[in-house]
């Protein structure tokens, strides 16, 4: 089964447009464990402009009580408190993602030809943390090619495909036209030895022909997650999600 990891940023953002501290994240965290998340996801960005970094903090605790429950924290690693974060929490897996601070949300993935040099000490530093490696990636696989000979990246390192092309072409039903290219990224990222995760505008419409690709070991979703929470409420959005996985 493919794991459901719940991104928990919409839910900072709602409660960071008031100063009274709801919807608590902690709350929404605690009810995504019960409803049976197999993980939670922060996006601890430099402007904080959703999960804060004491959000992260009290998370961490929090899921000293729930062992099985993996911590996946995104970021860029070039771009601080990123990795300040990263050590002093210590997550189940750091998702490495090449976002400008100013960036609206995540748009595409690592070209390694260009940053591989940067990553290879930051994914060796996490790797000796006991902390899994997921590199954010187009479905290139020319650029999943260029993964391994890094020469950094152990057996349990990921990709996370970067997702909202396939979503876009989904909405306006042309799906197929792009989701090729993702069983192929997929395909060449697992010969390579990558584990392979997904995210970005993933909801229950479109997971079930994305996930006919073999092998997915995780999503992410946290948007379309929340707005389905608006009218399902948290806890059966949740299960909603595990049911098509």
């Amino acid at each position: 089964m493919t794991h459901l990891s719940v991104n928990l940023n919409k839910i900072a953002l709602i409660r960071n447009a008031r100063t009274i501290g709801v919807p608590s994240v902690l709350w929404a965290a605690e009810t995504c464990i019960e409803a049976g998340a197999h993980g939670l996801t922060v996006h601890p960005r430099p402007d904080q402009r959703h999960i804060r970094r004491s959000d992260v903090y009290e998370l961490a605790e929090l899921l000293k009580g729930s062992p099985t429950i993996e911590f996946n924290i995104e970021g860029n690693p070039l771009e601080p408190p990123f990795m300040e974060i990263v050590r002093d929490v210590n997550p189940t897996q750091a998702t490495l993602v090449p976002d400008d601070p100013n960036q609206f949300t995540s748009d595409h993935g690592w070209s390694i030809q260009k940053d591989g040099d940067k990553l290879k000490p930051i994914i060796s530093e996490l790797q000796s943390m006991g902390v899994r490696v997921s590199l954010f990636m187009d479905p290139d696989p020319d650029q999943i090619r260029q993964i391994k000979p890094l020469g950094v990246m152990n057996e349990t390192a990921r990709i996370e495909l970067y997702t909202e092309p396939y979503a876009a072409a989904f909405r306006e039903n042309q799906a197929d036209a792009v989701f090729g290219q993702y069983a192929e990224a997929a395909k060449v990222a697992q010969a390579e030895g990558l584990g392979v995760n997904a995210g970005h505008d993933l909801n229950l419409q479109n997971l079930p022909q994305f996930l006919s690709i073999p092998n997915i070991l995780e999503v992410s979703i946290g948007h379309a997650l929340t707005a389905d929470a608006l009218k399902l409420g948290l806890y059966n959005a949740v299960q909603a999600y595990l049911k098509t996985l």
